[in-house]
């Protein structure tokens, strides 16, 4: 299968993790049939991290309120155990300190269990590509955390991790300006009038030569630098 929006010719195998099992396996169900390959399961956080390490998905569906070990834990140790997952948490909760603790823990987009079907599958295939998901209205909080964070001192790790300035390329550096502003890959791509790949692959060499993992921490940088602000 060749997907629309990433051109991969294989399918985006994903995981789905809810601890109300009808609701799990709706989930499972109108992935499957929508041509995703759901490669596991699971209803607790305990479970979820063994399985996802095992099966190895691009993409977890993600619920927050899990029995024996919480939704954002969960993300945070599968993020760290493999940078290039991608986390779409589905949650019940709008709550601003929900989203925001899922941001921080690594998840790359928020939506609520009240979103349709169609856009439940629109945005895993946008999270597997590396965009940043949000029910409308929540993507504006986001960003104003990315700014927030982006005043805070890094961890002197992080810092460690990056001795001197990497050498950015004139089109990776308007790309991550673009990045911090809040745009999507689709309106980068749009904007600088180049293909949604050539876009992700800015991203991907620009978080190799910064030595960073996920959009948060690019953000970060970008911000710390004033490049939102150019």
């Amino acid at each position: 299968m060749t997907d629309g929006m990433s051109g991969r010719r294989e399918p985006i195998r994903v995981m789905v993790v809810d601890d109300h099992p009808m609701w799990r396996d709706a989930v499972a169900r109108d992935l499957g049939a929508s041509g995703f390959e759901v490669v596991a399961t699971a209803g607790d956080g305990e479970q979820a991290v063994r399985r996802a390490k095992a099966a190895g998905p691009d993409v977890l569906v993600l619920d927050l309120n899990l029995p024996a070990k919480p939704g954002v834990q969960v993300c945070k140790e599968l993020v760290a155990h493999n940078p290039a997952l991608r986390v779409l948490v589905l949650s019940a909760s709008g709550e601003h300190a929900d989203v925001l603790e899922a941001v921080k823990s690594g998840a790359t987009g928020y939506l609520l269990k009240s979103a349709s079907t169609e856009e439940l599958l629109d945005a895993v295939r946008r999270t597997a590509v590396g965009d940043p998901v949000f029910t409308p209205g929540l993507a504006g909080l986001v960003l104003g955390e990315y700014r927030r964070l982006a005043a805070e001192p890094a961890p002197p790790a992080q810092e460690a991790g990056r001795p001197g300035a990497p050498q950015l390329t004139e089109r990776e550096t308007e790309v991550l300006r673009l990045v911090a502003k809040g745009l999507s890959y689709k309106q980068i791509a749009e904007r600088l009038v180049i293909s949604h790949r050539t876009v992700q692959n800015h991203v991907q060499n620009t978080l190799g030569k910064l030595q960073l993992h996920n959009r948060v921490e690019l953000v970060r940088y970008a911000i710390e630098r004033g490049l939102d602000d150019e």
